[in-house]
């Protein structure tokens, strides 16, 4: 049974795949409903919650960078797809009654709030979920880096990373049979076995500021709950000891 809470404040990050459901491309609304009402059971637990979500589902920046679009604005293509998921996002959060605010860090006042941290940090105070939308706001870096960044300036106790399997395996379980999911590992283990966790910035930043990652699969019902309870829930990645 869910009861105590072991985290106040998290940050759940989706990838825009997650977004897909059972479509090639786009936005699947049956899934991003599924989402929001998982997420909205955290957020009536008094947890406070904000979001990351990348943009894979509608445009990735190095895919077209192989076919001859520069890098640097692809990249930036690769940022908008992420606030058009936030918005998203928001839209069935709020259709359920759970207050958002969606922050881009590439100023777009029309529809967007700019990314400023002590604004943030407000809105989760007064329970508000925030949507941390275009990344970092720079090239060259991944929303999983903008994921951390995010978390480690609001004060997030942990990094949610919700994935299409229930954990971190040591190598593709939906290839092989054999594959074996760890429970936990520190941020070194990762780098050197090559684990596709997250991309190696982020999973450094994180060893370097002691942020624990948990990785769970998002179509569970009340994974995330379970994981801010404290559940065992997926494989956890913090520092050995601590």
């Amino acid at each position: 049974m869910i009861s105590k809470m072991k985290y106040k404040r998290v940050l759940l990050k989706l990838s825009g795949e997650a977004l897909l459901g059972n479509k090639l491309h786009g936005i699947d609304e049956k899934i991003v409903t599924f989402l929001a009402n998982e997420i909205k059971k955290v957020y009536k637990k008094n947890i406070q919650i904000s979001l990351v979500i990348g943009g894979g589902n509608i445009f990735r920046g190095t895919d077209a960078v192989s076919v001859g679009i520069e890098r640097t604005t692809a990249d930036y293509m690769g940022m908008l797809a992420t606030v058009i998921n936030a918005l998203s996002m928001q839209s069935a959060l709020e259709k359920i009654d759970v207050p958002t605010r969606v922050q881009s860090a590439i100023s777009m006042s029309q529809i967007a709030e700019p990314y400023i941290r002590r604004k943030a940090i407000r809105h989760l105070e007064k329970n508000r979920i925030v949507i941390f939308a275009a990344g970092t706001g720079n090239p060259f870096f991944t929303t999983d880096t903008a994921a951390v960044l995010r978390a480690s300036e609001v004060g997030a106790e942990i990094v949610i990373k919700a994935t299409k399997i229930d954990g971190v395996y040591d190598k593709d379980p939906k290839l092989h049979s054999d594959a074996v999911r760890y429970d936990a590992l520190n941020y070194d283990e990762v780098l050197k076995k090559h684990l596709k966790v997250m991309d190696a910035t982020a999973i450094a930043f994180c060893r370097d500021n002691q942020l624990p990652i948990l990785v769970l699969d998002y179509k569970e019902p009340d994974a995330i709950l379970g994981a801010v309870c404290g559940e065992t829930v997926g494989t956890l990645i913090k520092q050995r000891g601590s």
